[in-house]
């Protein structure tokens, strides 16, 4: 049964030769660009976290580089004469990276929430953090049209992996605001947990193949 939409790993049109490389060019360059932000963002936001004992800027940045590994399996399926062949590999590692970055949130919001450690402001964090809510959305909307239109899942998942950390972007910047402002540490972890919950969600997705549709 095709999707209402007609992507083409649900049944929808078969694509031309030419069209499909072109979107396998497109993916790739895409690719390329996330891992290029993620790595730039992981050492300026882990540099900063530490500085400010910020357990949210350092899992943040972590996140980053969870979110280049998703990104490097895509780059790999894709490298190859034949993606369709290397895409349940990379959808096992995107997955894993989901569970993996769940799993450090959830740790970490604990932490946070049982007065362990408490973040010092962090303005280069803010900073930071509001420019990812910018860049992010469009560099998974670009990377899900190609991927949906290619019938590619795992591109399709990479996208999610890129779009939950825009919401790790919205959620950071709230925590460092409200904590600048108003000194409501408990802010972030409250809610980087429900964020923990969605990437569960969406490590299940991507382990199952239901990231297309």
């Amino acid at each position: 049964m095709a999707c209402e939409d007609g992507c083409a790993c649900c049944g929808g049109p078969v694509l031309a030769a030419e069209r499909r490389t072109v979107l396998n060019r497109r993916v790739r360059l895409l690719v390329g660009a996330t891992i290029s932000y993620n790595v730039v963002e992981a050492v300026v936001a882990i540099s900063a976290g530490t500085v400010a004992s910020s357990a949210a800027l350092i899992g943040f940045g972590l996140d980053s580089v969870i979110e280049v590994a998703s990104a490097a399996a895509v780059a790999w399926q894709f490298s190859g004469p034949h993606p369709e062949a290397r895409e349940r590999t990379a959808l096992r590692v995107i997955a894993l990276s989901f569970f993996a970055l769940a799993a450090y949130v959830t740790v970490e919001s604990v932490r946070a929430l049982a007065g362990v450690a408490e973040a010092a402001p962090s303005t280069v964090g803010i900073v930071l953090a509001a420019v990812s809510l910018v860049v992010m959305p469009v560099l998974s909307h670009a990377q899900r049209r190609a991927g949906r239109e290619l019938g590619s899942r795992s591109a399709v998942a990479d996208s999610h992996q890129t779009l939950l950390c825009t919401y790790l972007s919205a959620v950071l910047l709230a925590g460092l605001v409200v904590n600048a402002l108003l000194g409501w540490t408990w802010a972030d972890p409250v809610a980087a947990l429900v964020i923990a919950a969605v990437a569960v969600k969406e490590g299940r997705d991507a382990w199952r193949g239901q990231h297309c549709c």
